[in-house]
């Protein structure tokens, strides 16, 4: 392995498939593997095109770091005796084609009839029954069960600011995540400004298509004006999914980590490396849980006053490494804890993806307890729970107790030797909506009764969890 691949081995940023032709002799699938596997790609799955007397031919699904990691495994497969490549394509954007949302009808419209009781003349009537209980928009109406999706596209996942239209990808997967998880429609909304006040304003002007307004890559520190403004002034609730979904999973995590090290939290002393959106949304779930300061360290002076200003302590790396218990990582720069700073029985979770502060690997081999990184600890496991259960209760806004629910759902469900479960269990985002709207409920933010019969099967009427 070079010294350049071996550096960056297991984070594979692209997808490509190969269609190969191969002879029909024993042994050629195995050299083509082979060669594959000489210079570092990771194969996927194989999928049998055409089996012919002399020659098979097969899309294998490979996993390189770049193009020109690509060229080299193309390369080495040509060089392969009996083995010729036909074609290579970007499956991932293929799936991307045409956008991966749409809308569609709930009802079918398949006869006049259906269509005049769906339209004109008998939505006139539903038109009439809203203007005289607006209450009634919530039983009539998908406003109960729609988010919006808002962003300005300056933070977008690790790549930065890339503008509203280049975020549209992401906005579109968060919705069908929420559809395919937890039956939730969600609407991206792409804004051209990045001035607080008229985002703000713009939100509210908007805001009464919806049950809630879902905040995504918007950096910081305008995302804490815009999140914290918009929550105080609209009556329905509001998540920033960077800050809020982010720190209910990550303390998930946390008390995972402790649960499997042995240990209470409350005696821990945490570290925060990196105080963006999600560091400082983690900061502060996890002191308002533990009533202890939470060490916190970030190159920028505005962020480290932020911190001082909402509880926390100003300090460093060498420092946080040196002293705390826990250290949580979300500064998106690879590397950037050193092995040799990794004290015996730390629990180290460098969450930066797609490339981690520290391999856990590496930090579990110069003696961390535990360690993991962004693939497991993903906010995936909360955001689309949180949404349902907040929507189920009709929630006044998103709680910190709420986002504790969500915490305790996700290890109460996981497997005792995992520190969180598996992303796309339908059964654990079920779990976490549960958990949310009972502490809605308890917290007097709800504004809607739920039997027990929904915390048993998390079935309304008027919404239900996927099966």
């Amino acid at each position: 392995m070079s010294e350049s691949l071996a550096s960056t081995s297991g984070k594979y940023r692209l997808i490509r498939t190969i269609r190969v032709r191969n002879d029909n002799v024993p042994g050629v699938l195995g050299a083509l593997a082979s060669a594959i596997g000489r210079v570092d790609a990771s194969i996927g799955n194989i999928q049998m095109v055409h089996l012919g007397q002399h020659h098979v031919v097969r899309d294998i699904e490979i996993m390189v770091f770049d193009d020109e990691h690509l060229k080299k495994v193309l390369q080495e497969i040509s060089d392969t005796r009996g083995v010729s490549v036909l074609e290579v394509r970007d499956e991932v954007l293929d799936l991307h084609r045409g956008g991966k949302i749409k809308v569609v009808s709930a009802q079918p419209i398949n006869s006049i009839d259906r269509l005049r009781k769906v339209y004109t003349p008998g939505v006139a009537d539903v038109c009439r029954t809203i203007r005289e209980d607006l209450e009634q928009r919530n039983l009539y109406t998908c406003i109960p069960n729609l988010i919006a999706i808002v962003t300005d596209g300056t933070r977008v996942l690790g790549l930065g600011n890339m503008g509203p239209w280049p975020a549209m990808p992401v906005m579109e997967g968060k919705a069908a995540l929420l559809s395919e998880m937890v039956g939730v429609s969600g609407i991206p909304i792409l804004l051209d400004t990045t001035d607080p006040d008229e985002t703000v304003r713009t939100v509210k002007h908007i805001s009464l298509t919806f049950g809630g307004i879902h905040l995504e890559d918007i950096a910081s520190p305008r995302c804490f004006e815009v999140s914290e403004k918009l929550s105080r002034e609209l009556d329905i609730p509001v998540m920033h999914d960077d800050q809020d979904g982010t720190a209910a999973v990550v303390l998930a995590a946390v008390f995972k980590a402790c649960r499997i090290v042995g240990v209470e939290l409350k005696n821990m002393s945490i570290g925060q490396v990196g105080l963006g959106a999600s560091g400082m949304g983690i900061a502060q779930l996890v002191q308002h849980y533990t009533g202890n300061p939470v060490l916190g360290t970030d190159l920028a002076e505005e962020r480290m006053r932020h911190l001082e200003s909402r509880g926390g302590r100003r300090s460093t790396l060498a420092e946080i490494m040196a002293k705390a218990d826990i250290v949580i990582a979300t500064t998106g720069v690879r590397g950037l804890i050193p092995p040799q700073m990794v004290r015996k029985g730390q629990v180290i979770l460098a969450l930066s993806n797609p490339e981690p502060e520290i391999e856990p690997a590496v930090a579990l081999e110069h003696g961390a307890a535990l360690a993991a990184d962004g693939r497991s600890v993903n906010n995936l496991l909360g955001y689309p729970g949180i949404w349902r259960g907040a929507l189920d209760s009709r929630a006044a806004r998103i709680t910190r107790e709420m986002l504790l629910a969500a915490s305790r759902a996700l290890v109460e469900i996981g497997k005792p030797d995992e520190i969180l479960p598996f992303a796309l269990d339908r059964e654990v985002h079920r779990a976490v909506a549960q958990a949310v709207a009972r502490a809605a409920i308890d917290g007097g933010v709800a504004r809607r009764a739920l039997d027990e019969d929904y915390f048993e099967t998390g079935v309304t009427r008027t919404s239900s969890l996927p099966s």
